[in-house]
């Protein structure tokens, strides 16, 4: 059991304790108060884009294995990875089983019965089907191989594959232009143009996505098959629009609106409600109710701690104080 007297002194204690926490809360209620400040920007002409932002991925547009008609020894290789080759290019020589297994009898018996052979019994050719750049070369010369075995991968061209939301797939059309830009090589940007929007969507996520091709105007050296890529589509962009920082508008029941700077107003200032258009990530354009060069106020909080008027943290270690 508690005693009296120890019972009085915890009392007291919880006292104290509460009488503190109540002061420190005056103390310092203010300081989440903020001070309203404004800055003057003007109402002025200039250009504007709207545009989907994505992400997709470097792709060929028509990716080729290339397989060898009969199975057999490789002799030559004549092309290599990221060369350009034609269309019925020779890429490489084979031997079938039955010529290779002849010239290695006929090299034991000198090299001018191989060389005979040779002339006589030709090698089978394996051709470019298309024109392209060879992405994958996966032989070597001497390695035996099956039909069923990839020789080289050819690559018509590289195109980005980009992954537009299902959300923003309505603003996309064939034809617009875009902006590359590669996380490799952020300092590259490169234009581009959307020639097909796929039909069927896939999950992302648990978010429908639907894939765009987009093709670079020009390939860079630097591009390769699966580098992650960074999309802008333009949709819209106008030129000699009436701008304005998108911080400045605000909404007022469904309505926009800005405050415009009045001195003949009490309060310095006045509502005007616009009607606005496009916006990108930093303006958006004023179809109606300013003109160019209205001056609008765009305010900005600023945090201010409570004026000291002697009051001090009572949690805050003390300083003895000298006597006066």
């Amino acid at each position: 059991m508690i005693g009296e007297k120890n019972k009085s002194i915890v009392i007291a204690l919880g006292i104290l304790f509460l009488v503190a926490i109540t002061a420190a809360f005056f103390v310092f209620r203010g300081g989440d108060r903020t001070k309203e400040r404004y800055t003057e920007i003007r109402v002025k002409r200039g250009s504007i884009v709207s545009s989907v932002s994505t992400t997709g991925v470097v792709e060929p547009r028509n990716r080729l294995k290339i397989k060898p008609s009969i199975a057999g020894r490789i002799e030559e290789i004549r092309v290599e990875e990221g060369q350009m080759v034609r269309k019925d290019q020779v890429m490489a020589l084979l031997s079938s089983m039955e010529r290779a297994a002849l010239l290695d009898a006929a090299k034991l018996q000198g090299d001018r019965e191989h060389s005979y052979w040779q002339n006589v019994y030709r090698a089978s050719t394996v051709i470019a089907p298309i024109d392209g750049q060879v992405i994958v070369r996966s032989i070597e010369p001497g390695q035996t191989v099956t039909t069923s075995d990839s020789l080289f991968v050819l690559s018509d061209r590289l195109i980005v594959k980009a992954y537009v939301d299902e959300t923003d797939i309505g603003k996309v059309r064939i034809g617009q232009k875009t902006v590359i830009g590669l996380d490799a090589y952020p300092e590259i940007r490169v234009k581009g143009v959307i020639e097909h929007i796929h039909y069927e969507s896939h999950l992302q996520n648990n978010v429908t996505i639907y894939t765009v091709d987009v093709i670079p105007e020009t390939i860079p050296d630097v591009f390769r098959s699966g580098m992650s890529a960074n999309i802008d589509i333009l949709v819209i962009e106008k030129k000699d629009a009436l701008l304005l920082s998108s911080a400045a508008v605000s909404s007022r029941n469904g309505r926009s609106i800005v405050w415009l700077k009045n001195e003949e107003s009490k309060l310095g200032m006045i509502s005007r409600a616009v009607r606005t258009g496009i916006q990108d990530e930093n303006n958006i354009e004023i179809l109606d109710g300013v003109d160019e060069g209205a001056v609008v106020l765009l305010r900005e909080a600023s945090f201010s701690l409570p004026e000291n008027r002697g009051g001090s943290n009572p949690f805050m270690p003390q300083r003895n104080r000298i006597a006066k």
